[in-house]
């Protein structure tokens, strides 16, 4: 079995974690790959160094170690090349990771096969710009626009096939995929959404209303985003926290279901669950619980 082993060495611990798993795996009888930019890092004697584009095609499964941010790079990688990824928690909170860095005794179990792959949708965000390029970004959280560094806040119409839904001044508007509603769109008000339902779920930034509440849409809906603002104002896309793109006036962004979908490895079972009890609620204190 080949795994491509993917570590945030920004992250604390991450690097000798990563030895950990490398030398874990290759125990098993796993051939471990690694990424050029790892070479100055680790270098385990077995492992096999190659670019990530070459790595998440010649691999059988993806490992990422570190926190969300890191499962999120790798997340476009393992999707167009279907392969499974496993996160390990390096991180604060590492709400998607299947496995914290203390619990690396249970990587028997990929081997084994003893383990779940659950099954994420993603979305595209289309922008369609007024001079005729056209440019297509995937998210496995959620796409955000909003004025960025501009003054001011935008007036927003949200159209879903074609049908306005909203429209609103507000700081910004969240798209999410069921993964991302655990994440920005949480923060910003909205419900968590079970991972295994598809639909896009549409949360408004500092909405200037009394009346703006969380909205769902069917994943076969394609979404359109208009904005106005004063003057030449422009705005910002952003996808899964990446480096934003700027929109106009005369732009065109659409919202809607990738082709794309990712399949995260779940080795103990029910994990989604697990991470909302202990990473998101408060554990009941025993005097509650009595």
């Amino acid at each position: 079995m080949k795994i491509f082993i993917y570590p945030n060495f920004d992250k604390p611990h991450a690097s000798e974690c990563a030895e950990s798993v490398c030398s874990i795996l290759t125990g098993l009888g796993a051939q471990i790959i690694l990424s050029d930019s790892s070479k100055n890092m680790i270098n385990p004697s077995s492992a096999t160094f190659l670019s990530p584009d070459e790595a998440a095609k010649s691999c059988d499964m993806m490992i990422s170690i570190g926190g969300d941010g890191t499962i999120l790079k790798c997340a476009g990688l393992a999707a167009k090349n279907e392969k499974p990824l496993l996160g390990i928690n390096c991180g604060r909170l590492g709400f998607m990771a299947s496995l914290e860095r203390d619990e690396l005794s249970l990587l028997e179990r990929l081997i084994s096969g003893d383990y779940v792959l659950d099954e994420r949708m993603m979305e595209d965000a289309v922008i369609d710009y007024s001079d005729g390029r056209k440019v297509t970004l995937t998210a496995l959280n959620e796409a955000v626009i909003s004025s960025g560094g501009e003054r001011g806040i935008h007036d927003y119409t949200v159209l879903a096939d074609g049908v306005t839904v909203s429209s609103l001044r507000a700081d910004g508007l969240i798209f999410s995929t069921p993964t991302g509603a655990s994440a920005y769109s949480l923060s910003a008000g909205g419900p968590l959404i079970e991972p295994s339902l598809d639909c896009i779920e549409f949360t408004q930034i500092c909405p200037h209303s009394l009346f703006a509440r969380t909205m769902l849409f069917s994943p076969e809906k394609n979404i359109e985003v208009r904005f106005k603002s004063d003057g030449n104002a422009l705005a910002e896309v952003s996808v899964d926290g990446c480096e934003p793109l700027k929109l106009s006036q005369s732009d065109r962004l659409t919202i809607r279901r990738s082709r794309l979908r990712l399949k995260l490895i779940d080795i103990s079972g029910g994990s989604y669950f697990k991470a909302v009890n202990r990473k998101l609620m408060r554990p009941a204190k025993q005097s509650d619980a009595q």
